[in-house]
């Protein structure tokens, strides 16, 4: 049996979105680190999350990778396996085995176990999933002030309402994923990949 030494976390944030970027992140908790209300991303605020990510980011190793809406446009895992890879390259040192949140089958260059709501079971999917989610985040709000009228900062590329009327409105601009979440919208709304703001 192979002895596992180093094991690391991996999630994602921005597998639903409509637009802008994939990010994963990996994550290495050290041994006996406490994280005082260390959770699933998506079970805490928005201050509880950015607490928890620059306590990660002090006490981890860890690593980002993002996928851009283009490669997301190519396919989902495909761009999982891209921005899953990316993250791994950032980290100081190679992990032993990758625990990664879901159930999709990768390419990678290191032995992984998938777990299907690992970011509610393993305290490294956890701290990756708070890593990926922050990051995106923050890609978000920087991407609204290139594209002030879609308001990116307010639903962060997710189908809100207020996302749908302006594309309504405006049409699409080039971070949306044009062929992937819009797909549906555009048949009801005509050829929005033209349009822009």
């Amino acid at each position: 049996m192979i002895k596992v030494s180093k094991i690391a976390g991996a999630d994602e944030a921005g597998r639903g979105p409509w637009a802008g970027p994939l990010v994963a992140a990996v994550c290495c908790l050290p041994k006996n680190c406490k994280l005082k209300g260390l959770n699933d991303s998506k079970k805490l605020t928005e201050k509880g999350r950015e607490k928890l990510f620059e306590l990660i980011k002090e006490k981890a190793d860890y690593g980002v990778g993002i996928a851009s809406a283009r490669e997301v446009e190519e396919g989902m895992v495909k761009a999982l396996n891209l921005a899953i890879s990316r993250a791994l390259k950032d980290l100081k040192t190679v992990p032993d085995l990758l625990l990664i949140d879901g159930k999709d089958k990768f390419s990678l260059e290191i032995p992984y176990k998938t777990i299907i709501r690992g970011d509610q079971k393993e305290r490294a999917i956890m701290a990756a999933s708070i890593l990926a989610k922050v990051t995106r985040d923050k890609i978000m709000e920087n991407l609204a002030r290139t594209y002030p009228l879609y308001r990116f900062e307010e639903h962060k590329g997710y189908g809100t309402r207020s996302h749908r009327e302006i594309i309504e409105r405006c049409g699409i601009c080039e971070i949306h994923r044009k062929n992937f979440y819009i797909k549906e919208l555009g048949k009801r709304l005509g050829d929005l990949q033209s349009a822009i703001c």
